[in-house]
């Protein structure tokens, strides 16, 4: 096994021996050298794992030393060691990043502990964070079981994906394994929740339903809305609570959350259902019946949600709420470009709303395009491409423009999505939806096993092309694959995003109200 290899630079490096001494008896092989031109050469020579250097040298200083240590390494960890401790010379070495700061005079062990924090981290973390998993795994594996409500399935969904995010710092891909084995084992009891419970939410006494998309504005939007004090509504299409904290932690030192929630969507978890209901703040049945001009029916070709602004105005109208707002609609960089152009007129508005597609245009590119796929192969990197969006975005811009000028941000979004892995055979007709994780249509064959069947779609509270049509919702990582062609679909499908079923993903949604820092 190779040894840890470290380069100490020091002026007074002969007074260093001791240390030396003390690093090689534990394990480790030092060069030193006592100026920054040596150590740029001596960089440029050898493969080190770690530098120490001393801010304070004739000729090159420290920080001109990082700097260019920076351009012929940038993956190397350097600490950076000086006598003085001015928060100006901190800031400037942090800036630079360093990988730690010690001041002088520094003992033995101070530099033992800096190695072992910057070099075995990896390590330390996984151990720790495969440990400490173990502690909740029976905890996880009791709160599956006995999850009874809203807020049951809420708080378990939180845990699961907390502990997503933590065992991505871990090397052992074991137990991020048994946590998918979990993740699996909670969407299919969730499943059986969902049936049980849904047709009963729709009840208007039902006091123990959850907020569902037709109730997202009144319960969670209007209450932030304030005099003279505009509100920016941001939707983001097809985002996954986990996609949510990865953006919320870009936004840590700008803003802070002073709410954050889970509501449920109403099914199907797509955007013609579910972003409908929000703007217009009813179910779709309801929308179909009143506004039939803003409803497209699911065979039709054109798009499903062209009236959001219609259906926003006619919900503001219903409830005699008389705000000035605006209503915006971003699909690319061109179109946020003008809306961040216009801030200014924006901030005299009481509700602005920002729909950004971005997300839902990742999952549907995801399956068509090859490269996509590659770069996206699961959630973690699903979620990492989220993130590369959302800083280089004009949103991120403009959430800093918000953030200058006090303004109080909402996120939340319209349904999730979930990776399918299992095909499920149907039969239908040329009528049936297209959609992979829910079918409507009148002559549909299936496991009724398979799936949540709604014969009767007015007691969900969804309109129906015809008086013999049906719904059918796949359940957890299942996705509906017609019988012609049955293999290549399954095949074709198999491990992209797709949404309108039933999964935690697609249904338990992010809801943040923030405030600038």
């Amino acid at each position: 096994m190779r040894k840890i290899k470290i380069l100490w630079t020091d002026d007074e490096v002969e007074a260093l021996k001791p240390h030396i001494i003390f690093l090689e008896e534990k394990g480790y092989e030092i060069d030193t050298c006592s100026n920054g031109n040596d150590t740029i050469d001596l960089v440029r020579l050898n493969q080190y794992d770690l530098i120490f250097l001393d801010e304070n040298m004739p000729g090159l200083s420290g920080i001109e030393t990082l700097k260019l240590i920076k351009e012929v390494r940038t993956d190397i960890p350097v600490v950076m060691i000086t006598k003085s401790d001015e928060e100006e010379l901190m800031e400037a070495a942090i800036g630079s990043e360093i990988a730690d700061y010690l001041i002088k005079p520094v003992k033995p062990k101070q530099v033992l502990l800096a190695i072992k924090k910057i070099l075995d981290q990896r390590r330390l973390i996984t151990e720790k964070t495969t440990t400490d998993y173990r502690l909740e795994f029976t905890r996880i594996t009791n709160m599956i079981s006995t999850a009874s409500t809203c807020n049951d399935w809420t708080e378990l969904y939180k845990k699961l994906v907390f502990w997503e995010s933590e065992l991505e710092k871990s090397s052992d891909p074991g137990m991020s394994e048994i946590l998918k084995m979990q993740d699996n084992e909670a969407n299919n009891s969730f499943s059986r929740f969902m049936i049980n419970n849904y047709l009963s939410w729709m009840k208007p006494d039902n006091v123990n339903k959850p907020i569902l998309s037709s109730s997202l504005f009144t319960k969670k939007i209007f209450p932030h809305v304030q005099e003279k004090k505009p509100l920016f509504f941001i939707l983001i299409d097809n985002m996954r609570y986990d996609q949510w904290k990865t953006i919320s932690a870009e936004l840590a030192g700008m803003y802070r959350v002073i709410e954050e929630d889970l509501y449920f969507s109403i099914l199907p978890t797509s955007t013609q259902f579910s972003r409908n209901s929000i703007f217009a703040g009813l179910m779709p049945s309801a929308i179909a019946e009143t506004m039939p001009q803003y409803w497209i029916n699911d065979d039709d070709e054109e798009g499903k949600n062209n009236f959001e602004e219609e259906l926003f105005r006619n919900q503001l109208t219903r409830k005699k709420l008389n705000y000035k707002w605006s209503y915006n609609k971003i699909s690319n960089s061109a179109a946020g470009k003008k809306v961040n152009e216009k801030v200014r007129s924006l901030l005299e508005n009481d509700i602005n709303i920002l729909v950004f597609n971005f997300v839902d245009i990742l999952s549907h590119a995801r399956t068509e395009i090859g490269v996509i796929r590659d770069l996206a192969n699961d959630e973690r990197a699903y979620r990492s491409l989220t993130r590369s969006w959302f800083i280089n975005s004009t949103l991120f811009e403009l959430l800093k423009t918000l953030a200058s000028h006090q303004v109080k941000v909402v996120f939340s979004t319209d349904h999730g999505t979930i990776r399918v892995q299992n095909p499920v055979k149907i039969i239908g007709d040329r009528k049936t939806s297209s959609n992979l994780r829910y079918k409507m249509g009148r002559n549909l064959d299936y496991d009724q096993k398979r799936v949540f069947e709604l014969k009767d779609p007015e007691k969900a509270m969804l309109p129906k092309s015809n008086i013999s049509s049906r719904y059918i919702f796949a359940l957890n990582k299942d996705f509906l694959v017609y019988q012609n062609n049955y293999n290549h679909y399954a095949s074709y499908y198999k491990d992209t995003f797709q949404h309108g079923g039933i999964s935690m993903q697609e249904i338990m949604l992010p809801f943040a109200c923030l405030e600038p820092v």
